[in-house]
């Protein structure tokens, strides 16, 4: 496979994650936003802004923190590479790239969802419509998702659109994790702390998991556990670094001796890692480093598989 092919396959995946991402994101601060006591300065607001590195761009184009602006931001702005609009935009972009080697239903999927998100984005979403719209980018995602993984042929097509996912998705829960402990951290109140824990659990899919494998209320330890070290949940780094390695044993070619020697790395860290050690430098520390590798693992790929060659 030519490497401009696999970046455009890659790439299309992880703008559609991040898209997802960003919805599931967003669904979390907007419901919090409506609980008692939540200021334009609140850090509840402003963690959408921290997760993505996005502050000084939203500085530059909105004088205060508010929750319409950040839904126009992080929705519709196309200056904003991480707003919804923009993402799936690039996704479509990246498929239109490479329609010979998807399916017609994975094109067709990815197609509608980019000209219904263009016809909401000249009618505009109201508060009210938010949580609604949420759920629509969660299914388009979750609906090209399936088309993707139940009709393209189990070959290095596949692989390097799921290799996107699971990058992708490893960063976003280890961004979301980080700053949402230290916002729990620097504020603590236990009632709200208990529907904080809650939110951030139903913002990465895994409140369900977490109550059938917990069967208690959300702590701190049991939460960066679920979503760090237990395998079971689609969500977790784990899971995703996991994915990672496996899929890049089934690429074809010795290219990827060095992404596969460094995810290795990372999932034995993770099998044999404990929650109490999660712990003993700081979580935030913890996931710091995590992020550090994972981008390490992100850059040995694109050297590996999608730079041209000279």
């Amino acid at each position: 496979m030519l490497s401009r092919t696999a970046s455009e396959l890659y790439w299309m995946s992880r703008y559609l994650e991040r898209a997802e991402n960003t919805a599931r994101m967003l669904d979390v601060t907007y419901s919090m936003s409506l609980m008692p006591q939540i200021d334009a300065e609140n850090s509840e607001l402003i963690a959408p802004l921290t997760i993505t590195g996005t502050h000084e761009p939203y500085l530059a184009r909105h004088q205060h923190v508010s929750m319409g602006r950040l839904l126009d931001f992080f929705i519709f702005d196309d200056t904003n590479p991480v707003s919804i609009y923009s993402c799936l935009k690039a996704a479509r972009d990246n498929a239109h790239a490479v329609r010979g080697r998807i399916s017609a239903e994975v094109w067709e999927s990815l197609n509608a969802t980019w000209l219904e998100i263009r016809s909401r984005r000249k009618q505009g979403i109201t508060p009210e419509e938010a949580i609604a719209f949420f759920d629509w980018v969660k299914e388009r995602s979750h609906q090209v998702r399936g088309a993707t993984f139940g009709t393209i042929l189990r070959s290095d097509t596949l692989h390097f659109i799921r290799l996107g996912t699971f990058i992708e998705r490893a960063d976003n829960t280890a961004r979301i994790l980080d700053v949402k402990y230290q916002v729990m951290n620097d504020q603590e109140d236990p009632v709200r702390d208990f529907y904080r824990w809650n939110a951030l659990l139903r913002s990465v899919g895994a409140y369900e998991a977490y109550q059938e494998l917990y069967k208690q209320s959300p702590t701190p330890e049991l939460v960066a556990e679920l979503l760090i070290l237990r395998n079971e949940v689609p969500r977790s780094l784990r899971a995703s670094v996991e994915e990672v390695e496996h899929l890049l044993e089934r690429i074809e070619g010795d290219a990827g001796r060095e992404p596969r020697r460094l995810t290795a790395i990372q999932h034995a860290r993770l099998r044999f890692d404990t929650k109490e050690e999660l712990f003993v430098t700081g979580l935030h520390d913890y996931l710091n480093r995590f992020l550090g590798d994972i981008n390490a693992i992100a850059d040995s790929i694109h050297k590996a598989y999608l730079e041209a060659s000279t």
